[in-house]
């Protein structure tokens, strides 16, 4: 298993993050808490309290967040953002990620993200900021890029590698996983670790 695979996010950020009919062969998108984790098979509480059962294979990487700012985005930094096209015609972040330089080209690209055509996820490389308070990002990716707006507040993380001690009952998980042999299988999985949750 390698980080390519095992960051598929999504952020994540890999893939488009809004939750998907795995049935169709698409990957399905999991949030909520841990109920238990045998070493295999990892159940899952979402929000509206049903429960999930996914298979962990062994070789895949548990992924974790660490929180970071503003002042940490930088040029050439390969980051993925989840941002929402204000009334003023511009994308302003909803969250930003900055990829370890093995995870660069990640999900690369510009894409919607769930139901609502206003709200896009873009994965790209750093090619400008600007602004003190508030920052313009521009980030490239292959097909063209975007600016993006980051507002102070704005919560941004960096991509760490955590371990399997991390799944345990009450933590929250984000799981990217597929339809196979009629159960799911995560193929990328990312934990809380030190109060910093997935979202």
């Amino acid at each position: 298993m390698n980080l390519l695979r095992a960051s598929v996010l999504l952020a994540l950020f890999a893939l488009p993050v809004f939750a998907q009919n795995p049935a169709q062969g698409q990957p399905a998108r999991i949030l909520g808490t841990i109920d238990s984790f045998n070493g295999q098979i990892l159940s899952v509480k979402s929000q509206d309290g049903q429960v999930t059962s996914i298979t962990v294979p062994p070789d895949l990487r548990v992924m974790a967040n660490a929180k970071a700012n503003l002042a940490d985005i930088k040029p050439r930094d390969f980051v993925g953002s989840a941002a929402d096209k204000g009334p003023d015609g511009k994308l302003h972040a909803g969250e930003v990620h900055i990829f370890p330089e093995a995870m660069r080209g990640t999900g690369e690209g510009h894409r919607p993200m769930g139901p609502d055509p206003n709200r896009t996820m873009t994965n790209g490389t750093v090619s400008g900021v600007s602004g003190s308070s508030s920052r313009t990002i521009v980030l490239k990716y292959k097909d063209g890029e975007q600016e993006i707006e980051v507002a102070p507040d704005t919560p941004i993380v960096t991509r760490v590698v955590g371990d399997r001690n991390l799944l345990k009952p009450g933590a929250t998980v984000l799981i990217l996983a597929a339809q196979k042999d009629g159960g799911l299988v995560a193929t990328g999985l990312t934990a809380e670790k030190d109060g910093v949750k997935p979202r």
